[in-house]
């Protein structure tokens, strides 16, 4: 069977979007062949099955192909799908609806059924037509837009557990706290600085790291954060890391006790796989993880509810009755467990 993706970018160098290239790597042991249609690319490594299209979109830029004076993107996608024509035989588009919206006529003309990946807490009227096209689609967390279609498959989070696993190579620093990813304000990482300062004021030992760029448009944000780090003496207790690659990750996940993530329920973000994968206790606010993780490893989105649960945690004891549940919680959300899954899905 022949497979169409269609992507953002392809890029193992990304920060943010360097996993899918580990997917499509795992997509071409199971497929004929692959080709990919993505918005951007930077570097790539697949076997002679995959082939790989841009939409010419530069590191520069930021819009997606339905924006105003994006033509020349919508060109070359309709362009790649007259060259693709007949060269494949279903489509699997990973989170960019638009890209269903632009050819879903086309393909329903075609009779080409296609898989929608769609992860999002919120939709819209467009969003709903781009599941109507859809011959499935697919979700990690159950609190998704898309999850109450009964179409909806709900699949594994696909984190590469070769890559993420303990290793003994790296110093867990103790009583130390991270969180990785874009420094936004749907990280809410103002809670955690509450977080902290209380546990600081409370005689508690710890550190927490913040890794993750800024976009430009949270520059403001990420001044108020560090004001606020400023204002309340804890320079020495919280870092800002910036944003590191794929490869890079292992290290800072596997040099921290805890891994914490405030983002907004709905979302099912991997990097708490990633983390837990590599040793790192996970406690997170979304509600998506009921009955996935331990109890004790959700909590309220509230600062002084996160530094009780921190605080316990950050207990030896805590650590350990949960590690069997963690290991099982990261096993069911492996990119081998993804890719069994897809592959019986799409076939």
């Amino acid at each position: 069977m022949k497979l169409l993706v269609i992507t953002q970018k392809i890029d193992r160098n990304d920060t943010i979007l360097g996993f899918f290239h580990d997917w499509v790597l795992k997509m071409s042991d199971k497929f004929e062949k692959v080709e990919v249609i993505c918005l951007q690319k930077g570097e790539y490594s697949f076997p002679e099955n995959v082939r790989v299209y841009s939409l010419g979109k530069s590191a520069s830029t930021s819009d997606s192909p339905m924006r105003r004076g994006k033509f020349q993107y919508v060109f070359n996608f309709y362009k790649h799908l007259s060259n693709l024509d007949g060269s494949y035989d279903k489509v699997f588009v990973h989170m960019n609806e638009e890209y269903v919206l632009l050819a879903g006529i086309y393909w329903k003309i075609k009779g080409i059924p296609v898989y929608f990946w769609r992860n999002h807490a919120k939709g819209s009227f467009l969003t709903l037509v781009s599941v109507w096209f859809s011959t499935k689609v697919f979700c990690t967390s159950t609190k998704s837009f898309t999850a109450s279609f009964s179409k909806t498959v709900i699949m594994p989070a696909g984190v590469n557990t070769e890559i993420f696993k303990i290793s003994e190579i790296f110093i867990r620093k103790k009583y130390s706290i991270c969180m990785v990813g874009r420094v936004s304000p749907v990280k809410h990482i103002e809670l955690a600085l509450e977080s902290v300062n209380i546990l600081v004021k409370n005689g508690n030992q710890v550190s927490l790291s913040i890794v993750g760029d800024v976009p430009q448009i949270d520059l403001e944000y990420f001044e108020g954060l560090k004001k606020y780090v400023e204002d309340n003496d804890l320079s020495k207790i919280v870092s800002f890391q910036g944003g590191v690659s794929l490869d890079k990750l292992p290290e800072v996940y596997s040099g921290h006790e805890i891994c914490l993530n405030l983002t907004d329920a709905g979302s099912f973000d991997k990097t708490i796989v990633e983390a837990t994968g590599c040793g790192a206790v996970p406690l997170v606010s979304s509600d998506s993880f009921i009955g996935l993780l331990p109890e004790v490893c959700i909590t309220i989105p509230v600062s002084t509810n996160i530094a009780i649960a921190l605080e316990k945690l950050l207990e030896p004891e805590s650590q350990i009755r949960i590690q069997k549940d963690l290991e099982n919680f990261v096993e069911s959300q492996s990119l081998n467990s993804l890719i069994m899954k897809l592959q019986k899905e799409i076939k």
